[in-house]
Parts: structure tokens; C-alpha cells; sequence
């Protein structure tokens, strides 16, 4: 394999392309699905058969294609197929991790190419030589070696694969009512009732405030809590002002039907800007769309010119995003796979606050 074919990767062929990444679109739920029932059952010889196909059809297509770096991160993967089929391996959590891994790496890395984009950030030579190099190790510490091509790619150690678990629960302000409290308690009733929109929603608000709050304290406490609190349970409600059909959707949306959602951090932050004491909160929510780069909505802010709030609740959201990313698919992402992606996607978000992020991903982890 050569670094080139994974590094600066040439496409012969836009349509080409393409036809493949639809290729691997029908391909993909086919794999999870498998790969999520061989968690239950790694020795059925006919689950490993079906995933062994899948694998295959997709070098197939990409070879008619002409996408050598999809040959170049499938290949090892059949081989190591090959071996747990012959009883080489076994099918752990660790190997179905790397699988589903890699394969979202070939998804990102083959939508950036139809952009234009670059390949930083996506560790596919990592990938690749871990892969190939377990493809032919001894069955020996199969799980750590595989721990080791994860922790390589995404910088995290594979211990948890489920849904985040906190180990406490953040709250509201307590205390005697005040109008903060009560502001606080409205603002939160109103997420509550964005939430009850849709079944995906459950619990959301209180997963993205524990991790704001967590990130903030990471940093420095550089940002009042109060206000981030806001922040998080308003930040969407303007959704609620929107056609449902418009963003109650579980498939890929097009560019045109994305278009009428830029208008729902002015909603939010509009209210809260007629409300007392909240203007740092309406801030937050009207800038949570900006980039660094100056490529983001509404007002195309660059990175200075964006409170640190906003671009805390960027990361938060786009990870609880990613986590529900292909719910069509019938499977959230782990955390693993989902801090994964946001940190190969680094470029929209703010640096200086995706390393306390890290940490705070990282700490949630290993506590298990």
C-alpha cells in the first residue's frame, strides 16, 4: 500500500465517485446490522458470511470505481474476517468497534473527496497499517492490539461502547426561587416540549447540559454557567417555529431542504433578548451555527468575533448529533465512533475548546 493512495488520494473519475459513495451508503446498514448481531452471536458462521460479502462488494465496486483507498481500507479488513471465519480470532467488541470505525473513516474520507476537501485529521495510514498489520499477528492479545489501532485513529481507548453514562447529573439552579430560577425552570420546560417532538430527542437537553457545564469546568469555569445553562435549553427551541417536516427527519437531508433551518438560532435568540438578564444566553444561541473559519450561519462570524459559548455548544451539539447520526440505520454511534468524528471534523470548531472537551469525553470513559 502506498502512503499516497490514503494520503493525497487521486480521483480519476467525479461520477465515479459518486456511484460509489451511494454504493456505500446501501452498504453501511447491512454491516451494522451485522456486525451489531455478531456482538450476540460471533461464532454464526452466517453473519460473519453476510459481513464477509458486504466487505467484498464494496472492494468490488470501488476497484469498477476506481477509489484505491476504499481497496486499501476494506482489503485487511476481509483478511481479518477470513481468520475469525476460520477460527484465527474471535469476534469481540473491540473488532466490531474497528470495523464499524473504519468504515465510517471510508464514508468521511470519500464524501471530503467529492468536496474537495482534505484528508487531515482522519489518521487513514494509522487505519490502514494497524489493520494490515493485525490482518497477520498472532492470535495473541487480538483485543489489545485492536485497542491499539482505535486509540491510534481516534486518541481514545476503547472502554465504553454504549450510550454516555455520567457518573452524576447535572441540575438547575437550586435554592429559593428567584427570578434567575424561574427563567432558568421556563427556558427548561420549553426544551422539555422540544423533546416531546420526537422519541430520538429523549434526554437530550440534560446530556448536552451536563457536558457544556463539565467542558466550561475543564477550561476554567471562563464562561457563567447560568448563562450556559440558558444557552443549552434554548438553542434550538426555534425549530419548534419551523414546518416539523422541515426537521423531524431521520435520512440525509439536501442542501436546499437544510436552507430554511438557518433561521432558528434568530427565533431563540430573539426571545431571549426580551427577557431580562439573558443577553450573554441569546448570544450564545444566535452564534452556536458560526465557525472559526467564517464559513457558518447566520452571520458568518469568524472565530474571534464568536463568544466562547457558542463555540462550546457547537461541539456539544454536533457530538449529540453525530450520536444520532444514521438513526435510519437502526443503531446510535458509540461515543468511541462519535468523539472520533468530531475530532476528525476539528476544522468547524474551536480549538482551544475541543481539547477540554477531550478530557471531558475521556474522563467519561474510563470511569465507565
Amino acid at each position: 500500500m502506498s502512503t499516497a493512495t490514503l494520503d493525497t488520494p487521486e480521483i480519476a473519475d467525479n461520477e465515479s465517485l459518486r456511484d460509489f459513495i451511494e454504493a456505500l451508503r446501501d452498504y453501511a446498514p447491512a454491516i451494522e446490522r451485522d456486525v451489531a448481531q455478531l456482538r450476540n452471536s460471533p461464532r454464526e458462521r452466517e453473519l460473519i458470511g453476510s459481513l464477509f460479502r458486504a466487505l467484498h462488494n464494496i472492494k468490488g465496486d470501488a476497484a469498477l470505481c476506481k477509489v484505491e483507498l476504499a481497496i486499501a481500507v476494506v482489503h485487511p479488513i476481509e483478511t481479518i474476517l477470513a481468520r475469525v471465519r476460520s477460527n484465527d480470532f474471535p469476534f469481540t467488541d473491540p473488532i466490531a468497534e474497528v470495523i464499524l470505525l473504519a468504515i465510517d473513516r471510508l464514508e468521511l474520507a470519500t464524501a471530503r473527496l467529492a468536496r474537495g476537501d482534505s484528508l487531515d485529521g482522519l489518521q487513514l495510514i494509522a487505519l490502514v497499517e494497524g489493520l494490515e498489520e493485525l490482518a497477520q499477528a498472532s492470535t495473541d492479545n487480538v483485543d489489545e492490539q485492536v485497542s491499539e489501532i482505535i486509540e491510534a485513529v481516534t486518541g481514545f481507548r476503547p472502554v465504553v461502547s454504549g450510550p454516555l453514562r455520567g457518573r452524576r447529573r447535572v441540575s438547575s439552579v437550586h435554592g429559593a426561587p428567584s427570578p434567575v430560577t424561574d427563567d432558568l425552570r421556563f427556558f427548561q420546560s420549553l426544551a422539555q416540549q422540544l423533546e416531546a417532538r420526537s422519541p430520538l430527542f429523549k434526554g437530550r437537553t440534560m446530556r448536552i447540559l451536563r457536558l457544556a457545564k463539565e467542558t466550561n469546568q475543564f477550561a476554567g469555569s471562563v464562561i457563567d454557567n447560568r448563562q450556559l445553562e440558558a444557552a443549552v435549553y434554548m438553542h434550538d427551541i426555534g425549530m419548534m417555529f419551523l414546518p416539523e417536516s422541515n426537521w423531524l427527519k431521520a435520512v440525509v437531508m439536501t442542501d436546499k431542504e437544510k436552507e430554511p433551518l438557518r433561521a432558528h438560532p434568530a427565533y431563540a435568540a430573539g426571545l431571549l433578548t426580551r427577557i431580562d438578564g439573558w443577553s450573554a444566553a441569546a448570544e450564545m444561541v444566535a452564534q452556536h451555527h458560526e465557525m472559526p473559519d467564517g464559513c457558518g450561519y447566520p452571520e458568518g462570524l469568524d472565530g474571534p468575533r464568536i463568544c466562547p459559548g457558542a463555540k462550546v455548544l457547537a461541539i456539544i451539539d454536533a457530538f449529540e448529533a453525530v450520536m444520532l447520526k444514521h438513526i435510519d440505520r437502526g443503531r446510535n454511534r458509540s461515543v468511541l465512533r462519535a468523539i472520533a468524528e468530531i475530532n476528525a471534523c476539528d476544522r468547524q470548531f474551536a480549538a482551544e475548546w475541543i481539547e477540554p472537551f477531550n478530557q471531558v469525553i475521556r474522563r467519561s470513559l474510563e470511569a465507565g
